[in-house]
């Protein structure tokens, strides 16, 4: 189960999601760690390797779910010990079914739980034997470690789900030598139907705002140089230093860059002359040397914003490019900022976040929303 457990890495610009559970990998001693499963399918357990590899990792006991008496132990610089009739959960094949139900969790496709729950609504639609062996099939497919939450009932847990495919007569795990009557039988049906009304009378869990998160993959505004502007710029446009002149309070400055680099210096003379500089680059340079207005640090994300309007604002083919873009993350690319750009996954991104904002409130005002 994934649930708050939520992390990712970055990867061709893109975020892949993924999340953690703890593992013991077995190299020299045995060392209690995290193990990071991400959506493409790729796990880390000290290094990246594909599920295929995984699968040799776990039997060549490099992920370890068997403990030996005595074996030692460590969580790294949290604590030492040495294993006293240790007992574990897992086993090679446990282990391996659980991250493969991860993996489609975090892909949203359906892991052996749902496809056990949609054979059942088979078998009740069509209660032949056959449908009955296919749903048995699928929920003996479930991990053992998962099958008691199959249903999400804390009070029966798995049971009416053992009963029903097990069927009259048929054997359930928890008393192979009781035969399931048809008492038992008539109630796990009773059960499930039940069930299926509560489902279906359940609201609808999509929020009423929309999806949470964004449907376009991400876009990676990579680090350029443009030094004119050009008929078909592409994503490079959205770029700050794209030769895109804007006009802020009386001045006109060449680039959304060489603006704010101008209007962070406390010196008019500075000022003028990053205004003036020949390149983005260039007016970077000056900056670096000039003296920081008052408070810069605090109000340059306000600042960034206000010359970014500015820039769709006066640029309406501009404005089309950067709404073509939908809902997409926008990963923006600066090598020299890691509060501008997104830094491989370790940077703050506000360039990035900045433009998705304005971009929303061009689509609002497109709309007449605002």
């Amino acid at each position: 189960m994934i649930g708050n457990r939520t992390t990712y890495r970055m990867a061709d610009g893109r975020r892949i999601p993924g999340t953690w559970r703890h593992a013991f990998i077995r190299n020299g001693d045995y060392h209690l760690t995290d193990l990071f499963i991400y959506a493409d399918g790729l796990i880390d357990c000290w290094e990246l390797v594909t599920l295929d590899e995984f699968e040799k990792k776990l039997h060549c006991g490099w992920v370890a779910t068997e403990l030996p008496d005595g074996a030692r132990a460590s969580g790294h610089a949290l604590a030492a010990w040495t294993f006293s009739e240790p007992r574990s959960w897992l086993t090679p094949e446990l282990l391996l079914a659980e991250v493969r139900d991860t993996i489609d969790q975090l892909n949203g496709r359906p892991d052996s739980t749902e496809r056990c729950l949609a054979g059942v609504d088979a078998f009740l639609a069509d209660r032949t034997e056959e449908k009955r062996a296919a749903a048995r099939a699928a929920y003996l497919a479930i991990p053992e470690t998962q099958r008691l939450y199959a249903l999400g009932d804390m009070d029966r847990k798995d049971w009416p789900l053992q009963v029903l495919v097990a069927g009259p007569g048929g054997q359930v795990e928890a008393w192979p030598d009781e035969p399931v009557t048809q008492e038992d039988y008539d109630e796990a049906v009773a059960y499930f139907e039940d069930r299926a009304k509560w489902i279906a009378e359940r609201p609808s869990r999509i929020p009423a705002d929309g999806p949470a998160t964004p449907v376009a993959p991400a876009i990676h505004l990579y680090q350029s140089y443009p030094l004119k502007p050009s008929d078909d710029p592409g994503t490079k446009a959205l770029r700050n230093d794209y030769p895109a002149p804007v006009g802020v309070d009386g001045a006109t400055y060449p680039s959304v860059a060489q603006a704010y680099w101008a209007l962070s210096a406390a010196d008019p003379d500075a000022r003028a002359a990053i205004t003036g500089a020949g390149t983005p680059a260039a007016a970077r340079g000056l900056a670096a040397d000039a003296r920081r207005r008052d408070g810069w640090e605090q109000a340059r994300a306000a600042v960034m914003t206000g010359l970014l309007r500015a820039k769709y604002t006066q640029h309406p083919d501009l404005a089309e490019i950067l709404l073509a873009t939908g809902d997409a993350t926008l990963v923006y690319d600066d090598t020299d900022s890691g509060f501008w750009g997104d830094k491989a996954g370790r940077g703050r991104n506000w360039t990035g976040r900045l433009l998705e904002l304005v971009r929303s409130e061009l689509h609002a005002q497109r709309a007449g929303i605002i």
